[in-house]
């Protein structure tokens, strides 16, 4: 091979190896994008997800398990009862923040949570914000009920699903490893932060990051 072969051999093995460079670049970039765009997340919750990235160095002290959502899912059809037994949704909360606790008279750690998000509500209930503690118990439904009389929680409106499907549809979509569970969800119905176990959450760090998430 002649020094004027070797020469634009080696000029085409360059630009051969610019243009793929320059497509890695760009695929680095556009990957980069998509990321920051986040397709996965329905419209409605890319609110949420932003919000979560807000929330996220705020997850700490007696809130630090809580895990702001990456990818926010919308839990509007989750569905349950009221204190009359009537049909609820979460839809029917649109509009506020709801802080979704699942809990039952056989979860110790359950009941130990109660008071504070009891308190909680005590704090921060209102029409932009709502504690809604859903008993999963299967059996005897006045159980429940006598339990919250009985620890003087009388902050908390009384949700129950019977069922306990609730669990099994957010255990379904990766939200629920066990009890208690809890989900902050925003007034479009999205999944802000999960949180698998309890919390103390009428701490100032429970109450900072709730009032962070209602923008206050």
């Amino acid at each position: 091979m002649s020094a004027r072969d070797l020469a634009k051999k080696r000029v085409t093995v360059m630009l051969l190896g610019g243009i793929a460079g320059v497509a890695a670049g760009l695929a680095g970039i556009y990957g980069i994008g998509m990321v920051m765009r986040n397709p996965a997340v329905p419209q409605a919750c890319q609110p949420a997800a932003q919000l979560a990235q807000k929330l996220q160095p705020l997850a700490r002290g007696e809130v630090a398990a809580l895990a702001p959502a990456k990818s926010p899912i919308q839990v509007t059809d989750l569905a349950f009862r009221d204190a009359s037994g009537q049909d609820r949704k979460l839809a029917d909360w649109n509009g506020k923040t709801v802080l979704l606790n699942l809990w039952a008279t056989w979860c110790a750690p359950c009941k130990k949570e109660m008071p504070a998000l009891d308190e909680l509500q005590k704090k921060l209930g209102g029409t932009d914000f709502e504690v809604v503690a859903v008993n999963i118990d299967t059996r005897d439904p006045e159980k429940a009920k006598t339990w919250l009389k009985d620890n003087g929680i009388t902050s908390l409106a009384y949700y129950a699903d019977p069922t306990a499907r609730i669990f099994q549809v957010l255990k379904e979509k990766g939200r629920a490893f066990g009890m208690p569970t809890t989900l902050l969800v925003d007034k479009n119905g999205c999944e802000v932060a999960t949180l698998a176990g309890p919390a103390e959450w009428a701490s100032g760090d429970a109450v900072k990051f709730i009032q962070t998430a209602l923008g206050k």
